[in-house]
């Protein structure tokens, strides 16, 4: 399918108009084809921004693109957004993907609250390049990735970018399950619903001291498990 006004438009959710996203995208979409820019978007987007699933917020504004440079951080759902929101701010066209995924490695914090391998609606970024949607996943900083022996997602413009299914030393990794489809805007009520019901004990527990890198520091290692 080919691009549509609303893969440029921005959205309450993908809000490529607001003042930061729009000073994001000046600042990182270098390049003189939309290839150069949208892959110098993706390392920003990736890099620039910690990857921390303990710090939820599923209220829009946690959820918004913009949210993620106000915060610092993200995870791969509100981290996917800004880099949509990035591209159309840069008018390259730019849509949502989401999948589910069988997470083989995990904090042992997170194996405790989700009390499940499987992830849904992980979230992606699908960019217009030369004509063909590429797949592409800013979630894991590349600092995390050193850390924990991951390979790390590079992006090219090319070949999509999505998760490895084995990390460095050959131990599985991450598994696509189930494809939700794509998306010009976060499916955010759904989404909301169906974390409801399939993580209970991992939303109503207090986040207050849980500190995602003092658990992947003491969890790294020749023998630790990694993080999704």
């Amino acid at each position: 399918m080919t691009p549509t006004p609303a893969t440029l438009a921005p959205t309450s959710l993908v809000d490529a108009d607001h003042p930061a996203v729009q000073a994001f995208a000046r600042h990182h979409a270098r390049g003189t084809s939309d290839r150069e820019r949208a892959v110098s978007l993706y390392l920003a987007v990736r890099d620039g921004f910690r990857y921390d699933p303990y710090r939820i917020d599923l209220s829009p504004e946690g959820m918004r693109a913009s949210g993620v440079i106000a915060a610092g951080y993200g995870w791969c759902v509100p981290k996917a957004a800004l880099l949509a929101a990035a591209c159309r701010a840069a008018g390259i066209p730019a849509r949502l993907g989401y999948a589910d995924v069988r997470n083989h490695l995990s904090t042992e914090r997170m194996r405790q609250s989700l009390q499940t391998d499987l992830y849904i609606w992980h979230g992606y970024t699908e960019i217009w390049i030369d004509g063909a949607w590429r797949k592409a996943t800013p979630a894991f900083n590349l600092s995390l990735c050193e850390k924990f022996g991951l390979l790390p997602l590079e992006f090219d413009g090319h070949a999509d970018s999505i998760y490895h299914p084995y990390d460095r030393a050959g131990n599985r990794h991450m598994e696509y399950v189930h494809q939700r489809g794509s998306f010009d805007d976060m499916p955010l009520a759904q989404i909301v619903a169906d974390f409801r019901r399939t993580y209970p004990v991992w939303l109503a527990a207090d986040p207050t001291g849980a500190d995602f890198m003092a658990d992947v520091d003491r969890e790294s290692g020749p023998q630790a498990k990694s993080v999704g």
